[in-house]
């Protein structure tokens, strides 16, 4: 992923300079549809056309997304369906789009039917996550590392980070990957 506003368009205008490649407008006229999953900084970076891509008056899906586009249907990206679609936050716009093709009424990606089926999934689904931990210092961190080397000696450092937060405690993961390796070592 790209790191910056900068580099996600460079990253666009490149792939658009590649050979045989064709743009958004003429996929999704070739195909009658489209359904494009970007995260925000991507959408952004690639707003010129998607606003190209919704003039096309093709049935057109966005999934995630940085803002609505008239002409697009958008799905913006839901923390709350990740516990009933999995896997991490990077991924939750890929999961949504699997999901969303499963609501939808078969060779349609827009219609009322689909997007209500979606919407009544999405109220009865999500569940805004939230997480009570309380912080604590490094000497805690350390300490909950030291023990742990001894009563779970084969535990990776994720595994120990995830029962450290099981046990309500806050750290963040770049955090305790620091604490882990001046501790225990790589």
């Amino acid at each position: 992923m790209a790191s910056s506003n900068a580099q996600t368009s460079q990253w666009w205008d490149h792939l658009q300079r590649l050979d045989g490649t064709r743009d958004l407008p003429q996929i999704a006229r070739a195909a009658g549809r489209a359904l494009v999953v970007l995260s925000a900084p991507y959408a952004q970076a690639m707003h010129h056309d998607l606003l190209a891509l919704a003039d096309t008056a093709t049935d057109v899906v966005l999934i995630g997304g940085a803002t609505d586009i008239e002409g697009i249907r958008r799905v913006p990206a839901n923390a709350g369906l990740r516990h009933a679609l999995g896997g991490t936050l990077t991924s939750l716009n890929v999961r949504m789009a699997a999901s969303w093709l499963e609501h939808c009424t078969p060779g349609r990606l827009t219609d009322p039917p689909a997007q209500l089926r979606w919407e009544n999934w999405v109220t009865q689904t999500a569940r805004p996550e939230r997480y009570d931990r309380r912080p604590v210092t490094d000497e805690t961190v350390i300490a909950f590392i030291e023990k742990a080397k001894i009563t779970s000696p084969g535990a990776s450092r994720t595994g120990l980070l995830r029962q450290f937060r099981d046990e309500g405690m806050a750290c963040e993961q770049k955090r305790f990957a620091g604490l882990y390796e001046s501790t225990i070592g790589r």
